[in-house]
């Protein structure tokens, strides 16, 4: 239970409670139940229950998850179980004792009695309505069930058979299999209802419902629903039925090869090739071959004649990206195409006519780079018919959420990964990054964290971020074994160690071999490594494992 109570932890500061990863939330038992009686009374007995069932169930899902973990990282099967039972008591829910088990996950079997001490369901609806001939626990039976599907696998419902509602002494649960209990009503509870659809029935109707304003939804290729990015997509959208140039602004990684790919696609230039370039990219000395192609003999090495970007993009769209970055002399070329739709090739004597649109697109700042004659004014205003500013991912906060589930949507088939998603840590850690890199960056650090989470697992924080990245933690408040709060920062679990050390609970040679052990396995037996993690010099973990009589590789 120690263990546990160490994973719950308060951060007055920001507001938060955690369990591991989760989120939590620290409520008034007599708030839910005055939520609980109104749900008796608006909805009635059957779906306020089904309805209190699944939210228990969605709640134990959660805490199965925990359990999965600890797990896999070397709990044997049946203690990882208990996780659950015993978070059931650390969250105030009930008490739980177990009084017989079977648990094969080989071949998801279970059955499972146990018995229930102090339910607060059992005392808000004794409060409110008296006792009476049904069993009541009806949010903490969705919870056992939740959590025990959710370690299965499988779907697993408990029926309550006593309960203190009733008049009996505890309660009493039995958990098995669904379909073992030849029941389909009862299992209906566990199964999600579209309870909006029903409201019919009490005779409310459903105009207030459809009148509620619908959630913005997004483009299937661009994702976004924050202010910044409706405002500059919806200048793509005016400008995508036209052939008007456009320069998109913005910095590197907010997308902006993106969006000139859907102007493209929505055009009537869509039949048309799509041809990029990075004007950056290329040396100086390459970029207008590059551009406008090369006849046989232009140049040494020049054996055959080649098209350029603008006449492979013929009838198409021709993205510049970086274009601020073009060298003077090509900027003059350039501008000469844009007036007069005509190209030469490098060594070539004749112009070739090209219909092309221009999407252009830069990072840099084109007034400044114009003021310092790195840029020419006449070329800008052609470029600069209609701009488009891209807003920096941090100035997009709302779009944060669907990109995630976006990309993870996107390695998880490329990795044959299925993933729950981020844990609320996870989430709550990704809204509070800076985004230096945008989208790109955004992207390559959810690709890694597809990579490296569990199989049917969650994104975590240590899944996220590489050398360095991610949220400095801030000072938390962490429960001791008695349920009493430590202090302050992220001190405490050492706090802890040195109280055990002075209580002779833990000791101190036995420690420091543990310590140097464990830095060995990590290390696979490089002692530099080893040494690295231990924070001190080759020579001196050769010396101590060599005076503690321990192998040294």
């Amino acid at each position: 239970m120690g263990d546990l109570l160490s994973l719950l932890r308060f951060n007055a500061g920001s507001g938060h409670i955690w369990l591991d990863e989760q989120r939590m939330l620290l409520l008034h038992t007599r708030a839910l139940a005055e939520l609980r009686k109104e749900l008796l009374d608006s909805l009635g007995v059957q779906r306020a229950r089904g309805l209190l069932v699944r939210m228990g169930f969605a709640s134990g899902q959660r805490d199965g998850e925990l359990a999965l973990k600890e797990m896999r990282a070397g709990l044997p099967i049946e203690q990882a179980f208990m996780l659950g039972p015993q978070l059931h008591t650390i969250e105030g829910a009930v008490l739980v004792e177990k009084v017989h088990m079977e648990l094969d996950l080989k071949r998801k079997h279970f059955f499972g009695e146990f018995l229930w001490t102090n339910a607060w369901e059992c005392d808000a609806h004794v409060a409110d309505f008296g006792y009476g001939d049904d069993p009541q626990c009806w949010q903490q039976i969705g919870y056992a069930s939740g959590y025990t599907s959710a370690f299965l696998g499988r779907l697993v419902v408990f029926k309550e058979t006593e309960c203190r509602s009733m008049g009996d002494s505890r309660c009493r649960i039995i958990g098995q299999a669904a379909e073992d209990w030849n029941d389909a009503e009862y299992v209906e509870y566990f199964q999600p209802q579209r309870i909006g659809e029903k409201l019919i029935d009490f005779n409310i109707g459903l105009e207030h419902l459809r009148a509620v304003q619908p959630r913005r939804s997004y483009d299937h290729t661009l994702v976004g629903v924050s202010p910044g990015f409706r405002q500059a997509f919806d200048l793509l959208k005016r400008a995508a039925g036209s052939a008007i140039t456009v320069l998109l602004l913005g910095e590197t990684g907010v997308g902006k090869e993106v969006f000139a790919r859907w102007l493209h696609e929505q055009g009537p230039r869509s039949g048309g090739p799509f041809i990029a370039v990075n004007c950056a990219a290329i040396p100086a000395e390459l970029i207008e071959a590059e551009l406008f192609g090369v006849e046989k003999g232009a140049y040494t090495g020049a054996h055959s004649a080649r098209a350029g970007r603008f006449e492979r993009a013929h009838h198409g769209t021709l993205f510049l990206d970086e274009a601020g970055d073009l060298p003077a002399a090509t900027q003059v070329k350039l501008l000469r195409v844009l007036q007069t739709g005509e190209i030469e090739r490098l060594g070539g004597e004749s112009p070739l006519k090209v219909d092309v649109r221009i999407v252009a697109a830069t990072n840099v700042n084109l007034q400044q780079a114009m003021d310092e004659g790195r840029f020419r004014r006449d070329l800008f205003y052609r470029l600069n018919t209609f701009p488009i500013t891209i807003p920096p991912l941090r100035e997009r906060q709302a779009d944060i959420a669907p990109l995630v589930q976006r990309f993870i949507e996107k390695f998880s088939a490329l990795y044959g990964k299925k993933l729950r998603g981020l844990t609320d840590r996870a989430m709550r850690d990704v809204l509070g990054h800076p985004w230096p890199g945008n989208i790109r960056e955004l992207e390559n650090v959810i690709e890694r964290a597809v990579l490296l989470a569990p199989e049917g697992g969650a994104i975590e924080v240590s899944h996220l971020w590489g050398c360095g990245g991610g949220q400095v933690p801030q000072a938390e408040k962490q429960i001791d074994a008695r349920g009493q709060l430590g202090k302050d920062g992220a001190g405490d679990p050492l706090d802890q160690l040195c109280e055990q050390v002075l209580a002779r609970e833990v000791d101190l040679g036995a420690l420091e071999q543990r310590l140097m052990q464990t830095a060995m396995q990590r290390a696979k037996g490089n002692l530099s490594q080893a040494a690295r993690l231990l924070g001190i010099t080759r020579p001196q973990l050769a010396y101590r494992l060599k005076k503690e009589g321990l192998p040294a590789g």
